[in-house]
């Protein structure tokens, strides 16, 4: 396995438990910090609120629209690799509200999913948590809820931190 791999920025939510668009203010550092992880392309997903990609974006960024986002977190991702290349072997997941997400997460990830295929996920204190990573023979296969409940391979990355997942204003890096 030594095709392409790119990275899903699930930024299609409406915020309600924020009161409002959160990844207005999240993706650019989630942005900043999957540039650089070993993706070759990233593909944010948008859906609720209208969104601009940030002016200093790595070049090999594009925003798509998914229309059917508020039908669950499976549509907004099946809308974002249905844009990905044939070179595209992967798909790593990210969600837009995780500002501590590790580029080292990212890559122990992807070299977990080189050697197994399948879905491979990081785990933090033994718990399934993001990024996570699809291969192409998934991609037929996801439900509109999402692939929490797809088994996947957990890859450790207890000593790189969380991603965190802000919910609410007070989850907010200080």
């Amino acid at each position: 396995m030594t095709g392409a791999i790119a990275a899903v920025v699930l930024a299609a939510g409406e915020g309600s438990r924020f009161g409002g668009p959160k990844q207005r203010l999240l993706l650019p550092e989630v942005l900043a910090r999957v540039a650089e992880s070993p993706v070759d392309e990233i593909v944010v997903v948008s859906g609720a609120y209208e969104l601009e990609l940030p002016e200093n974006v790595a070049t090999a960024t594009r925003l798509v629209h998914c229309p059917d986002w508020d039908v669950g977190p499976g549509a907004t991702l099946r809308c974002g690799i249905a844009v990905l290349g044939a070179d595209v072997e992967a798909a790593v997941v990210i969600m837009a509200d995780g500002p501590r997400l590790s580029p080292e997460a990212v890559a122990r990830v992807v070299a977990g999913w080189r050697k197994t295929g399948g879905i491979v996920a990081a785990s933090y204190g033994g718990d399934r948590g993001h990024p996570l990573v699809v291969g192409r023979e998934e991609w037929a296969n996801v439900p509109d809820a999402g692939l929490r409940a797809r088994p996947a391979r957990l890859v450790a990355c207890d000593d790189l931190g969380a991603p965190g997942d802000v919910d609410v204003p007070s989850d907010l890096p200080r």
